[in-house]
């Protein structure tokens, strides 16, 4: 179950386990993070009503995310789901996790003492040395490389594999039986929904639980840190703005990430698209859904 953030594939993801005696299974990288509950829309315990969740809570803060730890952990809740007879459900908004997943991908490693190596040789002969090595032996990932992270994660790769980061690319095949859906809405629609979102955040406690966090090292955080939201409401506890302009920077942030997943999940032609602004509601896109897994 994949979409943009604020369409409902939490509840509908609840709906289709209740209707399919299936368990849910986290696909939002944020919401790995324990105490980033507000500010990520994670259902409380309350709200799962009963239905098992997996992936949830499962990292503290300091802690940086990572697609290849995710497909190991996700493949083996799906395999466990599955093993007890259950449907296994998979729902977030974060694209790579979800096709790291499902689909056939192989992540390249790393070498920490390589990339360090590497990370000096950008500083001291710059981004064009680099680049022009690049260049001979991966021309495709030059081509494609926007800033010096990737540079040197590309090179980093061809040194320790031997194979250029292209032959890494993800194919669209999956790696077991699976039937995508994807939640989405008329686009004006969705965004007067996200500024209320928002603002039901900031009325739930946002700030207090950014201000905990806090205490917790947030502010180093590699990838909590960083998540929407969260960086303009420290500016806000350190007095740098006001909590209204957190709130509108929030909101048009949210926006443009909610047109990158739009972009995202609508050029995998697999995906069955659910309006998320029928009339029936939650229920009667629940009905469609099971038609449509029982049709594939």
């Amino acid at each position: 179950m994949v979409g943009p953030t604020g369409t409902g594939k939490s509840d509908l993801a609840l709906a289709l386990a209740e209707a399919l005696d299936g368990e849910v299974i986290n696909g939002d990288a944020l919401q790995f993070y324990r105490g980033m509950d507000i500010g990520t829309a994670k259902m409380s315990v309350a709200e799962q009503r009963g239905i098992p969740h997996h992936l949830l809570d499962i990292m503290d803060i300091s802690e940086e995310a990572s697609v290849a730890r995710f497909q190991t952990d996700a493949r083996t809740a799906i395999d466990d789901v599955a093993a007890r007879g259950k449907v296994p459900i998979l729902a977030g908004g974060s694209g790579l996790y979800v096709r790291a997943a499902v689909d056939a991908i192989e992540f390249p490693g790393t070498d920490p003492a390589v990339r360090a190596r590497l990370e000096n040789e950008l500083a001291e002969q710059g981004r064009g040395a680099l680049l022009r090595r690049l260049s001979d032996v991966d021309p495709q990932s030059a081509a494609r490389v926007k800033d010096d992270r990737r540079l040197v994660r590309a090179l980093e790769v061809y040194e320790v594999t031997g194979r250029p980061f292209t032959s890494f690319m993800p194919q669209r095949e999956y790696v077991r039986p699976t039937v995508p859906f994807g939640l989405d809405m008329d686009r004006e629609v969705l965004n007067e929904r996200l500024a209320q979102r928002i603002d039901g955040m900031l009325d739930a406690g946002w700030l207090d639980e950014v201000r905990s966090l806090e205490k917790r090292g947030l502010r180093e955080s590699p990838t909590a840190g960083k998540a929407l939201g969260y960086p303009q409401l420290l500016d806000v506890l350190a007095g740098e703005r006001t909590l209204e302009d957190a709130r509108e920077d929030t909101v048009v942030a949210t926006r443009r990430f909610t047109k990158r997943q739009r972009t995202w999940f609508h050029a995998d032609p697999r995906v069955h698209w659910l309006d998320a602004g029928h009339p029936g509601g939650v229920d009667a896109l629940a009905c469609d859904a099971v038609r449509m897994i029982e049709a594939a």
